[in-house]
């Protein structure tokens, strides 16, 4: 277990936006960072990072929290193990205290899967560098291909021999079990045998690093058996999630702005060690949207490659729809005859195949365009199949204005009226958004943001379009919630700042005047919110938002995060541009000492008209009964409570009616 110590240590030490970069390119905003939500599909960023508060919150799907959050959701990392890799990237060495042996099984179980594969890794390359048949047979393959051995290690690239069951005997040896073997399809389904064998493997990583499967190539002529086979999906490797190379290309991609797309594992690996670092391969199968996703996080400009035949790269581009429909830059590159990247690049090297690549690319609507147009000569009805294929395409775009540069262009090539092709578009996108609204009348539910045509238009520097799907809590407005609200709102993010001429935080000043009332609240987990503060100030501590963002409860958190996180901020424009700062006020940071005034001044005058009318209530109850004494003495605390009503109710501004 790691010490509450060094816990904070690691907190106090992480920045949101530099964890958050590693996975999700982010671009400035005002005093925040945006970026498109790594948890959802979007085409418009929702999600949002504060480095002034170390918190993320996407106003999409409601996701947020803090670096150790992130982690988890997005990596499926346990909370210590989001925390040892935080330690990891800041260099903080961790002294853990002993763990019992239930903790040490808990741990294993929950990273079994992980476990297992980096044994499996380790296994494989031991096979490669270590044994005479793994040498002999894979490390020489490897080496007439041109890797070095850095590479190789780089990769994780290791060897399979034909013994029937080497991993299954080696794994039980260390402590492994077989269940966890059969689950990652690393033995056969009775566990008798191994699944790779006589292969040279590959390890496919996810964005975070770690092992999440293995694919195997064999080395054998015979056409009757399959070149490759792979694991099996699992819950930390989902095929059309995944794109190999990712881990080791999403730096290269965000610096560049650019992803290569290839189709084979060797073709990423002989580019990486030419240089050519930004390159990804979808390990032969066709786009998925989700690969096209991870793609889309780092950049919007995609080019891929192709060395197949006329017929499979065909078949290839039908699928491309989808990175149109992402909003995508997507180029074409076919490599000359007979070539791949892996044998272009061992033959040329890095500069010439990059060169040739930044020469030959293709927008992709153009080059296929071209390629079917071939195919028409002397065909209307081909033809007219053909434009109906493009136009389809093109409707796919969402931004309007990309629409109309290429239906222009098209309209050149395919010597078809512009307006002709505009009228098709137009009909394909009604259709489009007719049978998504139909589709949302039938199943409310399954209305997303997924569609480009249904997606809101991009937004501007200075606004930011609110969500309807957030995350549920408290209703504000009903009883004194508002109020109360308000009250732990500055607690929270304000509750340890100093005040002016009382020389005490804005929570001890608050808490003070409010002690009998706390439990009194309306809203219940308002409530239990400043009771714990006022029991940490009892205590002689002051808690920072982070013990609220990380709190045992979970409604807790889900409140801190709503509170600690806005989709709205003051424009820099104001002084930067036109040099005009808040006139009345400081700036909504700095102005908590006014706030808090205001709110607690707010807060007692919500309690004191509740109070008064509980007191008329006894009031009129004693007139019933006749009880003239009582109906005096309560007339009098109600003219007091009154007076101190209308007194604030004069310093706040407002007007009471009744």
């Amino acid at each position: 277990m790691i010490p509450a110590q060094q816990v904070q240590e690691i907190l106090d030490a992480t920045r949101i936006e530099e964890v958050v970069e590693e996975f999700v390119t982010l671009r400035r905003r005002g005093v925040n960072l945006i970026g498109l939500c790594p948890f959802h599909n979007e085409k418009t960023p929702s999600f949002n990072v504060n480095p002034a508060r170390n918190i993320f919150r996407c106003f999409g799907c409601g996701k947020g929290g803090s670096a150790v959050t992130f982690l988890m959701e997005h990596e499926h990392f346990s909370y210590v193990d989001a925390l040892r890799w935080l330690a990891r990237k800041y260099r903080i060495e961790i002294k853990e205290v002993e763990r019992t042996p239930e903790q040490v099984l808990a741990q294993q179980y929950s990273d079994s899967l992980y476990i297992v594969n980096d044994f499996a890794l380790q296994h494989f390359q031991d096979q490669l560098f270590n044994t005479d048949e793994g040498k002999s047979v894979a490390l020489s393959y490897f080496k007439k291909r041109g890797l070095r051995e850095e590479t190789i290690r780089n990769f994780g690239l290791g060897y399979a021999p034909e013994q029937r069951d080497l991993l299954v005997k080696t794994a039980k040896n260390k402590g492994y079990e077989v269940e966890t073997l059969r689950k990652l399809g690393l033995c056969s389904a009775d566990g008798s045998r191994d699944f790779f064998r006589s292969r040279v493997m590959f390890a496919i990583h996810n964005l975070s690093g770690k092992v999440a499967a293995f694919a195997g190539r064999t080395l054998s002529a015979d056409k009757s058996i399959p070149k490759y086979i792979n694991s099996p999906e699992t819950e930390i490797y989902v095929k059309n999630k995944t794109l190999f190379g990712a881990f080791q290309a999403k730096k290269a991609i965000r610096q560049l702005d650019e992803c290569i797309l290839v189709e084979g594992y060797m073709d990423v690996i002989s580019l990486h060690q030419a240089g050519i670092e930004n390159t990804v391969a979808s390990s032969g199968t066709s786009l998925t949207e989700g690969q096209l996703q991870l793609i889309k996080r780092n950049t919007n400009n995609l080019k891929i490659l192709y060395d197949g035949d006329p017929a499979g790269i065909k078949a290839a581009l039908r699928g491309l729809d989808l990175a149109l429909e992402q909003d995508m830059n997507v180029r074409i590159v076919l490599l000359p005859n007979q070539e791949d990247p892996d044998s272009f690049v061992q033959q040329h090297g890095g500069e010439a195949f990059t060169e040739y690549v930044n020469k030959n690319a293709q927008d992709f609507i153009l080059f296929k365009t071209q390629l079917l147009l071939e195919e028409t000569k002397g065909d209307p009805l081909k033809k007219a199949a053909l434009i109906k294929d493009i136009v389809l395409s093109i409707s796919k775009i969402p931004d309007p204005i990309k629409r109309s540069l290429y239906l222009r262009e098209c309209s050149n090539l395919l010597q078809v009226d512009e307006n002709a092709l505009l009228s098709e578009t137009n009909r394909l996108i009604t259709g489009s958004i007719r049978k998504k609204a139909e589709k949302t009348a039938r199943n409310p539910g399954a209305a997303s943001d997924d569609d480009p045509l249904l997606a809101p238009p991009p937004e501007t520097p200075d606004t930011f379009e609110y969500p309807t799907n957030r995350t549920s809590l408290p209703s504000v407005g009903k009883g004194d919630t508002f109020q109360e609200r308000d009250i732990v709102r500055l607690l929270i993010l304000y509750g340890n700042q100093m005040m002016n001429p009382e020389a005490t935080s804005v929570a001890s000043f608050i808490l003070a005047d409010i002690e009998e009332s706390l439990g009194d609240f309306d809203e219940v987990l308002y409530g239990k919110i400043a009771q714990d503060y006022f029991q940490q100030i009892q205590n002689g501590a002051h808690p920072l938002p982070d013990h609220f963002l990380n709190h045992p409860d979970a409604a807790i958190r889900t409140l801190t995060l709503d509170i600690m996180s806005s989709p709205w901020e003051l424009s820099p424009n104001w002084v930067e541009k036109w040099n005009y700062p808040l006139q009345n006020q400081p700036m909504p940071d700095f102005n908590f000492d006014s706030d808090a005034r205001q709110a607690l001044d707010r807060f007692k005058l919500r309690k004191l008209m509740k109070m008064c009318e509980i007191n008329l209530a006894r009031i009129r109850a004693a007139s019933e009964r006749g009880d003239e004494e009582s109906m005096f003495k309560y007339m009098k605390v109600q003219q007091k409570m009154i007076e101190k009503r209308n007194q604030i109710a004069a310093s706040v501004g407002t007007v009471i009616l009744r």
